[in-house]
């Protein structure tokens, strides 16, 4: 191990090993003194002990630019190495240059001076490939946080990020998924995805278009991966923490549905909306997909990813709130209609009112394959348990009245909803009569 060096001794041993570095790189003549003069060598163990004695110096001078202090010899136009032919070299160069433009400011415009950027990008597009490590994912990871940073704040150079996107979307359909499911770099990846899809949006739905998210000949591909690791995702993690890692990923399918070719979307709306063979039970109580996405729509510990989803749902109901009651039910449905501002379907309202009374027309024009459906719960009619038990006697009439008029009062002193009490309401309009109690 390297000793801790500080003040002059530090100046004078960055500046020997550099002295060495740099006469190696001129030259390419650096060999350990005591292989030397030595005739048993072959040329190839004289070339192995050449890089393990170049690669050992760079790890050593690595040691020493840990801080800024002291460390002048460094922050020089001279500092530099993209050459060589050894992967395990260059990448220990790369590092101490990472370190150096990481410590001194000045030094970025010296390497930007010199032309190097252009030789760091070649060598990421035709370095030779080795297995990932985490210095690897780590590096990806701040290159996505960087694009994604770019993108939020810079969106007029939105055309020439979105170029990146067929790369990104190809890695994470090859990246192999870990349990969680959303960490480094695949919740990167799809982060970085959010902003650059903004380019798509406002482009006609032709199948003709090149579009990095649809890909031929397998258009689904891309969606299918973001909808196998929202279902990962949302099998895996609390509502607390999807709120934070899986809003992203449902924003971004919201988005791509919206510039989806026109055989693509019936697609996206079969694997995120409910099917019918789940209204035998009234929705969002199976365990599939659609009714955990059902559940999280409701999710009182995650307002963020509440919204999302509501909004997924309803972009893949073609935006029409008669059909997103019909996808969903209206007792999932009601809450984003109120704060949106959407129209309420008349049917839906009424059946509501007049559930299971006579002449309900709700049951004439909400049905799935010739059969009637509760427009509230979405369960097939015939499907409903029968009531049980007998009917309520007017001793209990009352106190349920009594404990809604209550509920509706403290609902009303919240101020967050103008409601008008049923009860007080009737009493208003005299629909209650005296009953004489001896009667």
């Amino acid at each position: 191990m390297a000793r801790i060096l500080s003040g002059q001794a530090k100046e004078m041993e960055i500046a020997r090993l550099l002295d060495i570095l740099k006469l190696d790189l001129d030259e390419k003549n650096l060999l350990p003194p005591r292989k030397q003069h030595s005739a048993a060598l072959s040329w190839q163990e004289e070339l192995v002990d050449q890089l393990a004695e170049r690669n050992a110096l760079l790890a050593e001078l690595k040691t020493h630019i840990q801080v800024v202090e002291d460390s002048g010899p460094l922050f020089t136009p001279e500092v530099r190495n993209f050459d060589g032919n050894s992967m395990v070299t260059s990448r220990e160069a790369s590092k101490c240059l990472a370190n150096v433009l990481l410590l001194e400011g000045k030094t970025r415009q010296m390497f930007v001076d010199l032309g190097y950027p252009a030789k760091a990008a070649q060598r990421l597009k035709t370095g030779r490939k080795e297995p990932p490590t985490a210095t690897d994912v780590q590096a990806l990871s701040d290159t996505l946080k960087l694009l994604f940073n770019l993108s939020q704040y810079y969106p007029q150079h939105l055309p020439d990020l979105a170029k990146s996107a067929p790369n990104i979307l190809k890695m994470l359909c090859r990246t192999n998924l870990a349990t969680p499911v959303l960490q480094p770099p695949v919740n990167y990846l799809v982060n970085a995805l959010l902003n650059l899809s903004v380019i798509y949006d406002h482009k006609p739905h032709l199948d003709s278009d090149p579009n990095p998210y649809f890909p031929k000949p397998n258009q689904f591909c891309n969606i299918d991966r973001f909808i196998s690791i929202l279902d990962n995702a949302i099998r895996t993690y609390t509502d607390e923490q999807l709120e934070q890692l899986a809003t992203p990923l449902v924003t971004l399918l919201r988005k791509v549905f919206e510039f989806a070719p026109t055989q693509v979307r019936p697609h996206m709306q079969t694997a995120l909306l409910p099917c019918n063979s789940e209204r035998s039970r009234p929705l969002g109580q199976s365990n599939t997909l659609a009714s955990r996405l059902l559940r999280l729509s409701n999710s009182p510990v995650a307002p963020s990813l509440r919204e999302s989803v509501s909004s997924l749902l309803f972009e893949l109901s073609d935006k029409d709130a008669t059909s997103f009651v019909r996808n969903v039910g209206y007792g999932f449905a009601a809450g984003f209609l109120m704060t949106h501002d959407l129209p309420v379907p008349v049917n839906a309202t009424e059946a509501w009112s007049t559930a299971h009374s006579a002449g309900d027309p709700g049951e004439k024009v909400t049905n799935v394959d010739g059969k009637e459906i509760n427009p509230v719960t979405g369960q097939i009619r015939e499907m409903e348990p029968e009531a049980s038990g007998e009917e309520m006697t007017e001793e209990e009439k009352e106190r349920e009245a009594e404990r809604l008029f209550v509920l509706f009062e403290r609902l009303k002193a919240t101020g967050v909803v103008n409601v008008k009490n049923p009860v007080e309401q009737a009493l208003q309009q005299d629909r209650f009569e005296e009953v004489d109690e001896d009667a």
